[in-house]
């Protein structure tokens, strides 16, 4: 069964979340950074082009025989449909279009390809990662307890990693679940009439394909190592991790992962651009060499689980808004009766 993990319980902190605070000192140092707030149009032609190369391989995948079609579904389907997940996840910051619709429709279309009626639900729950990154019972990005206790040992890790997909889209609905939105209704009746319509002149297994894809490429796949490179304490009380290589160019700079946070209306086409303005507030900060390196070291050290990630208490954290509010409020009116 391998080494059991020593990590038995989250690091939780009574501070916010680095981002806000970080953000504030940037700006305040160089405010030329937000000249680069702002959608990216250039997403568009890139998304609709990996929708085109992954549902011709889907139309065409009869030609496979077992292990080709296999092999085809991890390198090229699962690097696409990867690639189009991290596409929506600069849609759901609207950073393609100006308006949310037009970015909710491009996404829809990216699911087309991914098989999946996905896009409108990771919205949702994606931004409330970022306003309230690690606190308790909101992010669901973190893994529950229950995974935790269960896979604590470095054959039930791999296990873990091979799931990463089911978890992402099962651990919202058990930690925080919400009811269903319009737009998540459109986006399960659209995706799946897609399917349908695909699968009368193509062929069930074309579906097939494009849903594996989509799986084993959110699994023990090179480029999603970045799901465990993110957030996962690899150094104690670091709660964000960055990563400048290559893969970088697969997923829309997703790497860029601290600069992402402190700036998520920041385009990836120019999140190097942040790290290039105020290089001396990342510099010091522990970075990922390799994403493949990552998913190793997460299924072979004993010191790193499910459960290593930063937490902070939902109740602590209100309480540390209001008061970050009241002082705002309180600067404001001093600054008024200066005046």
């Amino acid at each position: 069964m391998g080494q059991t993990v020593t990590k038995k319980e989250f690091t939780w902190v009574g501070t916010d979340e680095p981002h806000f605070s970080r953000r504030k000192v940037i700006l305040a140092k160089y405010p030329q950074i937000k000249e680069l707030y702002g959608p990216d149009i250039k997403l568009l032609p890139v998304v609709l082009t990996l929708v085109a190369i992954q549902l011709f391989f889907a139309a065409n995948q009869s030609v496979f025989n077992t292990w080709q079609w296999w092999l085809a579904a991890y390198v090229v389907g699962g690097t696409i449909n990867h690639s189009l997940s991290l596409a929506n996840h600069e849609l759901s910051h609207n950073l393609c279009f100006h308006e949310t619709l037009p970015n909710e429709i491009l996404a829809m279309i990216a699911n087309f390809a991914q098989g999946l009626p996905s896009c409108i639900t990771f919205k949702k729950y994606h931004l409330e990662h970022h306003y309230y990154q690690g606190v308790d019972c909101v992010d669901v990005d973190i893994p529950s307890d229950l995974e935790g206790k269960f896979f604590d040992n470095t054959f039930k890790k791999v296990i873990w990693a091979l799931l990463q997909p089911f978890f992402y889209a099962l651990r919202p609905l058990v930690v925080k679940p919400k009811p269903a939105s319009t737009m998540e209704i459109v986006n399960w009746i659209v995706v799946v009439l897609f399917n349908i319509t695909f699968a009368q002149f193509f062929g069930g297994k074309a579906i097939l394909y494009n849903i594996v894809s989509t799986l084993i490429g959110m699994g023990i796949h090179p480029v999603a190592g970045h799901f465990i490179a993110e957030h996962y304490e690899f150094v104690k009380l670091q709660e964000t991790y960055s990563y400048y290589g290559p893969l970088n160019l697969l997923s829309f700079n997703v790497g860029y992962h601290n600069e992402h946070h402190d700036f998520p209306k920041v385009a990836g086409i120019n999140l190097p651009k942040v790290r290039a303005i105020a290089p001396e507030f990342y510099q010091d900060l522990k970075i990922h060499h390799s994403w493949i390196k990552v998913i190793f070291d997460y299924i072979t050290m004993s010191n790193i689980g499910p459960y290593s990630r930063i937490k902070r208490d939902t109740h602590e954290h209100r309480a540390n808004l209001n008061a970050s509010a009241a002082k705002t409020s309180q600067n404001e009116s001093n600054a008024e009766k200066s005046k």
